[in-house]
């Protein structure tokens, strides 16, 4: 893999620098996705909420290019610059026997943000690491045009169909790249290893008291229910007087009386703007702040999108979609007409799944193999060919196999020297896909020795007939040397409480 370097001045150099060789540059670069457990909860309960619809609203990610790229021959052999070696894969399914091509369990889709906020897609699978927390894909599905950028929101589904996770959702804590891809745009390091947290999977809700709905971290939302009188003045007597579980609410302000009137009187409450709320007074007089009122609930964004109400809307550092309601007490007469209400608190009980390998398994990795390779190519096609035809949904995973080209491609629209080639095919939502090289069809495993990263119109016909990859050669394996000891964590505790 080649190193690019950018010229400047001597003036500005110092003397270490000038001193400093060319191969200080490092082969590999990692940034952060979501390492915080609260943030990477809130970024898998974005893609499941309201039975995963953001998964399903998700399009495959296209490239920012007009036309499908060119090849060139490299005439390059794609020596390798280092010992061929490889690590073994893991498995969780039961060995068959078949003639037709058996999926990996270890395939799935990446699902992401990208920088306009479209719900992107791309291709991926688990790898063997020694924490069994890694996904492989291709770089492009998770930096965002090099310059230390990556995409929110970032997530991998490992056996994903029509909005489903079967396994569960890993959501992304660390990921590592070639620093030519990081840092130049350089495709030829177009791959990347994320390290992921724990699965993470929803698992019911649960009624609480006010109390527990203030402590819950997780996802929650409160709904108000009208009751009626005597449903009231049961719920008082349960729970020794007014409390937020049960409570009259003014349909007008009438019949206002001071606190301490002795004709008989009552608390009720009014919604407010969080600007009338924070110019109220407190204390126990009419018209003041009510803070054991207030509640935050937590919505969809169709929800929040069509709230016209008083309360205060804003999307937290999670990216979850709130509303925050304010209340104002007053003294009121006992016969002023008001409305019951029972406030029923509710959270959301999420479930830890595990070690993304423990689940799935691991496909192994290789480096410096030579090229002409027997491999097969798995991913989740969607985007036409160039003639407009489309021949694949991106709903189910496609393969192709074959011999990768004895030599080395270039493609000079992403500053490619050295890509390895495979007649295929497939079409953009495939790229991060795996080509795994010694595929044992009855376990469902091999060896990673590329990821899917171009597509190419070889003979002009309209058609996409040949996928391109990053060589993974001793820089490959370096990055993922780096990544193997990445540490995440688990999300969620064994009550569906979110872990700090």
């Amino acid at each position: 893999m080649k190193r690019l370097f950018i010229p400047l001045a001597a003036a500005c150099l110092s003397a270490a620098a000038l001193a400093a060789p060319a191969t200080a540059a490092p082969s590999w670069a990692t940034d952060n996705l979501e390492p915080k457990p609260a943030d990477a909860y809130g970024a898998a309960y974005f893609w499941l909420d309201s039975n995963g619809a953001a998964l399903r609203k998700a399009t495959q990610y296209n490239l920012d290019v007009k036309k499908v790229s060119k090849l060139v021959s490299g005439g390059s052999n794609g020596a390798p610059d280092g010992k061929p070696g490889m690590t073994g894969p893991t498995t969780t399914a039961k060995a068959t026997v078949s003639k037709n091509v058996n999926l990996p369990k270890t395939i799935g889709k990446v699902f992401f943000l990208d920088k306009s906020g479209n719900y992107r897609w791309c291709s991926a699978t688990s790898i063997q690491s020694r924490n069994r927390n890694l996904v492989a894909t291709a770089g492009h599905c998770v930096f965002a045009n090099g310059k230390d950028d990556v995409y929110d929101k970032w997530i991998f589904v490992p056996g994903y169909y029509q909005g489903k996770a079967p396994w569960g959702v890993y959501v992304g804590a660390y990921a590592f790249t070639a620093y030519d891809l990081d840092t130049y745009d350089d495709y030829d390091g177009d791959f990347a290893f994320v390290a992921v947290h724990n699965g993470f999977g929803l698992a019911g809700e649960k009624q609480v008291s006010k109390a527990d709905y203030d402590k819950w971290l997780g996802d929650k939302w409160a709904k108000d229910a009208e009751i009626t009188p005597a449903e009231y003045v049961k719920c008082v007597a349960l729970h020794g007087g007014e409390t937020s579980d049960c409570w009259a609410k003014l349909s007008t302000i009438t019949d206002v009386v001071g606190p301490d009137y002795t004709g008989g009187k009552k608390r009720a409450f009014k919604e407010v703007s969080k600007e009338e709320y924070d110019k109220a007074p407190t204390g126990n007089g009419n018209g003041a702040q009510e803070p054991a009122k207030g509640v935050i609930d937590q919505v969809t964004q169709s929800e929040y999108n069509a709230y016209k109400g008083p309360g205060y809307k804003k999307i937290d550092a999670a990216g979850n979609y709130t509303i925050t309601h304010y209340f104002l007490g007053y003294w009121v007469k006992e016969a002023s007409k008001t409305l019951f209400y029972k406030t029923v608190f509710t959270v959301g009980i999420a479930k830890d799944l595990g070690r993304l390998g423990d689940v799935v398994g691991g496909q192994g990795v290789a480096w410096n193999q030579p090229l002409g390779q027997q491999v097969t190519a798995f991913g989740y096609p969607s985007a036409p060919h160039p003639d407009g035809d489309r021949p694949f949904s991106g709903v189910t995973p496609k393969w192709c196999s074959g011999k990768t080209a004895t030599k080395s491609y270039q493609v000079n629209t992403f500053k490619v020297e050295t890509h390895q080639l495979l007649k295929c095919s497939m079409t953009p939502g495939a790229d991060g896909g795996p080509w795994l090289m010694k595929y044992d069809n009855n376990k469902r495993t091999g060896y990673v020795n590329g990821v899917t990263s171009l597509f190419h119109d070889n003979d002009g016909n309209g058609r996409v007939d040949y996928i391109s990859s990053s060589i993974f050669d001793g820089e490959v394996a370096d990055v993922y040397n780096k990544a193997n000891y990445a540490e995440t964590k688990k999300i969620v505790g064994p009550n569906g409480e979110l872990l700090q």
